[in-house]
């Protein structure tokens, strides 16, 4: 059942979970979470820009992204209430996923350039269906897979998620001049319909755990549950500092390339295409690692290996313009933070109590969004004060309070 923990066997055993159904679910589902992420973003963005929208209401799109971090206010309906007859969380995700659907059809069939409005309320519509999308998959991947299997499943859920957005992000830009994006949008919105057979094809989890009897336990148990924990404030400013200085560091990588003398066409060859391959390698290969050596080694290692990524990005001030350098630093950047992501998402998804999964993952998800909001902010005025150099070996060193925490942690973890 989900939450045994026993230790993984011999090889055929590893092959065996790598390529079970469970996985394959998690890689799909990922897939499906990242289909409409950029079709409220940057692809909207470039609709809009083409429509002649000016640049005030295309930073309002922004706003947009509003459900993402506080899809936690309605997570409990998620916990409390089953819908038809297909179980808890495939029920949810059918009525999202069909809804998610027709808001992206409906988006598609509005006109920009005459009625921005309407344009925005069914983009608000497709970013809170997907927002909610993502409530029942993160509690779906938890309830289904075995707590060594979370790093794994991770993993792949990222992976997928990622080929979504490049499938989105670079090829819907290119299929938008072939046929525009109203037809873009409505072929967006057919394969998103696509999801559907997969959740009906996809079991129910077993969870063995009594729902919240009210909407006031679904809302309520959840907190008292978490923080009756002795280690739960432990447990939070972990998840606020283990990967801090990885993002305060990814704040300021675009501009820094720029100021080493790299041009614009070598920052998106390089960057995004060794970039994109090491995530999804990196991400992978930490699954595994989690699967095989525990998540305790796995985070001890990974957060190591991102501190000494992100100092490696002052080597760069030495070498100059060098392609071959700054392949090296990208790859290396983006394995480990593919790692150190697969381990920390495991970490997040253990911690969350089965009775109340969909409210608490929720919740610590929001709050692992927070760095990348303060840290934003910032990271250039460091860069004046201290310079290149030492703004990356700080950054660095910010990923020593987060290991220190894990040594105090090893009781939750496995």
């Amino acid at each position: 059942m989900p939450g045994h923990s026993e230790a993984p066997g011999h090889s055929h055993a590893l092959w065996s979970t790598i390529l079970s159904k469970r996985m394959g679910f998690a890689l799909l589902m990922g897939f499906y979470s990242g289909l409409p992420l950029l079709l409220t973003g940057a692809l909207l963005q470039a609709w809009l820009k083409d429509s002649g929208t000016d640049l005030t209401m295309l930073g309002a799109v922004a706003l947009l992204g509003l459900p993402y971090t506080l899809k936690f206010l309605w997570a409990p309906l998620v916990d409390r209430y089953s819908l038809f007859r297909l179980g808890r969380r495939r029920g949810w995700l059918i009525v999202s996923q069909l809804l998610l659907s027709l808001s992206i059809a409906a988006l598609g069939m509005t006109q920009p350039a005459h009625a921005i409005f309407a344009t925005l309320a069914a983009a608000l519509c497709t970013s809170f269906f997907s927002a909610t999308q993502d409530i029942v998959i993160d509690a779906y991947r938890r309830e289904n897979l075995l707590d060594r299997e979370q790093g794994l499943g991770a993993a792949l859920y990222v992976n997928g998620y990622r080929f979504a957005m490049l499938l989105v992000g670079g090829g819907g830009l290119i299929l938008a001049d072939f046929v525009g994006f109203r037809d873009l949008y409505l072929l967006a919105a057919t394969l998103m319909f696509s999801s559907v057979l997969v959740t009906l094809a996809a079991p129910e989890p077993k969870n063995v755990h009594p729902y919240p009897a009210t909407l006031k336990e679904a809302v309520l148990l959840p907190l008292l549950s978490f923080f009756a924990r002795r280690n739960a404030w432990v447990i939070l400013a972990f998840i606020v500092l283990y990967k801090l200085g990885d993002t305060l560091a990814g704040q300021m990588t675009i501009p820094f390339y720029l100021t080493v003398g790299f041009s614009k066409t070598e920052i998106g060859m390089v960057v995004k295409l060794f970039g994109f391959w090491a995530t999804l390698l990196g991400s992978l290969l930490g699954g595994v690692l989690v699967l095989r050596g525990g998540l305790y080694v796995s985070l001890w290692v990974f957060g190591v290996l991102q501190g000494l990524s992100t100092a490696c990005f002052a080597l760069l001030l030495a070498t100059g313009p060098s392609q071959m350098a700054l392949a090296a630093v990208v790859s290396f950047e983006n394995l480990s933070a593919g790692m150190g992501s697969a381990a920390f998402t495991a970490f997040m998804a253990i911690q969350s109590d089965q009775r109340y999964t969909a409210t608490q993952y929720a919740l610590l998800s929001s709050l692992m969004g927070v760095p990348r909001v303060f840290a934003a902010a910032p990271s250039g005025w460091l860069v004046e004060q201290v310079g290149w150099q030492n703004f990356f070996l700080s950054s660095a060193m910010v990923a020593v309070p987060g290991l220190l925490m894990l040594a105090g942690l090893k009781p939750v973890l496995r």
